[in-house]
């Protein structure tokens, strides 16, 4: 039985899903810091004067906990555990070591049928989690650009961001990419809306985009896609096509199985799918990844 039929087969099973207390509104806050050059390999001829932004995004762990977006104290270590199972086939993959090799394994989208399947959580736990690798540096994009969730919990709603990378030819991804209190882990926002975001994802200037984000540190980048969901929005299947692995999230008890199979349809079979069952009570098993009865159930994502 697949890694997918294993894993649609527990949906369900049944899981915690518990009130929440009153939550922050946002649990990070954007900060000011020294002028940041861009190192002369991060350049081209064509834009050989760019700087990293002067602010950065002070991320509130506690806060994000208050919102149900990172697990209880009491289950860190259990889902530091999980996800260092979750992120090294991932890993892996980013760096050309996975069996057969996957063409651009350092573009990554994080993916939900539907929403609230807790894509939210898994986007910022797995990204924490990526930043503590040695060598390697993880970069959380926040490409739902419909219900731009991330960016607003972060407090980077107002920055400029993809969409702006994406209408704007002559500005230098790192231009725009915030640092963060997190060591090797930065953001970059969703952007200014636009009603043509559809198009301008599935444009030639979203491959540039992508490429040279990943390409900017030398390689040592994972690049992570926080999506819009898969059967709700034409921005995620737009999104597809410029990266290399897809992480597809479902919620057990949840998801509709047929919703999950959809969602995989139009995933196609062009990219490798890893599945995450979010909010099982089942312990996961060495076949599957599982989160526990936690996560962002609860959490309004409307858009996620």
């Amino acid at each position: 039985m697949s890694l997918v039929e294993r894993a649609i087969k527990k949906l369900q099973e049944s899981a915690a899903n518990s009130s929440a207390p009153p939550r922050p509104s946002s649990a990070g806050r954007v900060v000011e810091v020294a002028p940041q050059p861009v190192a002369a390999a991060e350049t081209s001829p064509l834009r050989p004067h760019v700087e990293r932004p002067t602010r950065i995004v002070n991320i509130d762990k506690e806060a994000l906990r208050a919102m149900r977006l990172m697990p209880p104290t009491a289950m860190e270590r259990r889902a530091a555990s999980q996800y260092q199972r979750i992120k090294r086939p991932l890993v892996a993959a980013a760096r050309g070591k996975s069996d057969p090799p996957i063409e651009n394994g350092h573009l990554v989208m994080l993916a939900s049928a539907l929403p609230g399947e807790g894509k939210t959580f898994t986007s910022i736990n797995l990204a924490l989690s990526l930043a503590r690798e040695k060598d390697l540096e993880v970069l959380l994009v926040d490409a739902d650009v419909a219900k731009p969730h991330v960016s607003r919990v972060l407090g980077v709603e107002a920055e400029r961001g993809l969409l702006d990378l994406l209408t704007d030819s002559s500005l230098h991804p790192e231009s725009v990419i915030l640092g963060s209190n997190v060591p090797g882990l930065t953001i970059l926002p969703a952007g200014k809306h636009t009603e043509m975001a559809t198009e301008l994802l599935a444009s030639e200037r979203m491959h540039e985009v992508a490429a040279e984000l990943a390409a900017s540190s030398g390689g040592r980048r994972i690049v992570l896609f926080d999506s819009p969901p898969l059967l709700l929005s034409t921005e995620s299947q737009a999104l597809i096509s410029s990266i290399g692995q897809v992480v597809l999230i479902v919620r057990a008890e949840s998801t509709p199985r047929s919703a999950v199979l959809s969602a995989i349809e139009t995933l196609g079979d062009s990219k490798p799918i890893s599945l995450i069952l979010n909010q099982s009570s089942i312990e996961p098993d060495a076949g599957h990844y599982g989160y526990g009865s936690y996560g962002d159930a609860g959490v309004s994502e409307a858009g996620s």
